[in-house]
């Protein structure tokens, strides 16, 4: 039987007044949306699709390569799902679990262990017990019998009682075909003046369906995420997790309370962080490799013994074994250090390739140039690489000496074991080994003094 996931990520979120989709809030980095992805994928594959609507494009960039399905107008949980339905007919979807992509610490082990309970029935459900059920749907039961799940405004204290604090968990599994026989008869006369896709389950048992409620104890993993304070909250419980399973493998935290780690990142044991600081996306640090405190770093390599020196700044770059960044370093995306290559304080690379051993020390841009194994470049020295329309190249061999304050026109190529006076302008290829100056003759003329002085 061909299974698939369908996550719910078409609504606004008004509660947390921002006009970026609520999926797309982030949690140590990552939009919300991602982590139930990565929660998923375990279990589905490619067989994932997400229901958008607001913001819809934001959120196809947000996560690209998975299938979408759209729904204009956002009336309702039962509404998506009858969007999502031709899409999963189509791809000879059989059964389908069903979860809102609000609920980041949703984990790979809580969607098995919901699957393989909800194996027997027609339709399943995964709720939990909160002391304060708060906006959740009601799960009602008479005499231990599964009644139906009410909306928290729907929900009638004179003919169910007080809530016994089972709610609602937002997350699904059932046939395709029931949902498909069941959805027309679904209304939307309540007060939100929606279609749920929880009425299904009261229709599923009136017909005579299995239907499993399967209790989930009062973990918070599954709640949703509404508003800043839940997000904040969310973020927290997270961290936690994340830093504790990082201790726990071997991994040195310094100031733990202000690491963030993204759990899509991968920290080795014996790598050690300084807080705060921020490691994100599919970034990798290496064993015995030194991150200090107020660095960012997001989809980046950082290997063995590799420093990352205060306030640094990595995004898609790759620093080698022994290499030393900043402090204050900036690498944007593209930048590739050798071994113990350095690159200082107050220097930017992009899309730069720095040999082994090579050295920038001082407040110099590199922009998409090569530069060898161990060659020098002086402080303020650029690589003039864009004219307006195009970029250009800028090749500079191994062992060569660049003055400070120079700046190289691209395109150009600086050979190996050449110089370059401090202070040049290079707009032509400088042979290896040779000398080159492109500046003025320095002129020492009469300085005019005052007479009365």
């Amino acid at each position: 039987m061909k299974t698939a996931a369908l996550v719910l990520a078409a609504g606004k979120g008004t509660r947390m007044h921002s006009e970026r989709p609520k999926v797309l809030q982030t949690v140590l980095g990552e939009p919300m949306v991602l982590h139930v992805m990565n929660a998923l994928a375990p279990h589905f594959g490619e067989n994932i699709w997400l229901v958008v609507g607001h913001g819809a494009e934001e959120v196809r960039k947000a996560v690209p390569g998975a299938r979408f399905v759209m729904q204009d107008k956002q009336l309702g949980t039962g509404h998506a799902l009858s969007c999502a339905l031709p899409a999963l007919k189509e791809a000879g979807v059989e059964r389908v679990l069903v979860i809102n992509g609000d609920t980041p610490l949703v984990t790979a082990e809580i969607v098995g262990q919901f699957l393989e309970q909800s194996q027997q029935a027609d339709l399943a459900f995964a709720s939990i017990s909160l002391a304060n059920p708060a906006s959740y749907g009601r799960v009602v039961r008479e005499e231990g019998n599964l009644v139906g799940i009410i909306e928290a405004k729907d929900y009638d204290l004179a003919k169910w009682g007080p809530c016994s604090g089972e709610v609602n968990a937002g997350v699904y599994v059932f046939s395709l075909a029931l949902a498909e026989e069941l959805l027309p008869r679904v209304s939307n006369s309540n007060k939100s003046g929606e279609y749920y896709i929880t009425d299904l389950v009261g229709l599923a048992l009136e017909q005579g369906a299995s239907v499993k409620g399967i209790v989930c104890g009062n973990t918070p993993t599954l709640l949703g995420v509404n508003s800043p304070l839940e997000l904040a909250d969310a973020e927290q419980r997270m961290q936690k997790q994340v830093n504790d399973q990082l201790l726990k493998s071997g991994v040195i935290l310094h100031a733990r309370e202000s690491v963030y780690v993204s759990p899509m990142a991968q920290v080795e044991p014996g790598a050690e962080l300084c807080g705060p600081c921020t490691v994100t996306g599919k970034s990798r640090i290496c064993t015995d490799a030194r991150v200090f405190s107020n660095c960012v770093i997001r989809d980046s390599v950082v290997e063995a013994g590799a420093e990352i020196r205060p306030f640094s700044h990595l995004e898609e770059a790759v620093v080698h074994e022994g290499a030393l960044v900043g402090p204050y370093a900036r690498l944007r995306p593209g930048a590739d250090l050798g071994k113990n290559a350095h690159v200082g304080n107050f220097v930017e690379l992009k899309k730069t390739k720095l040999g082994e051993g090579a050295k920038a020390n001082h407040l110099s841009y590199l922009g998409d140039s090569e530069i060898g194994a161990g060659t020098n470049i002086g402080a303020g020295t650029i690589t003039c690489n864009y004219d307006g329309k195009n970029k250009f190249r800028t090749v500079i061999g191994e062992h060569a000496f660049i003055g400070s304050n120079t700046a190289i026109v691209a395109p150009v190529t600086v050979g190996a074991g050449s110089l370059v006076g401090a202070g040049s302008v290079i707009t032509k290829d400088v042979p290896e080994g040779e000398l080159a100056i492109g500046r003025g003759r320095q002129k020492n003329l009469g300085r005019r003094r005052d007479s009365k002085a």
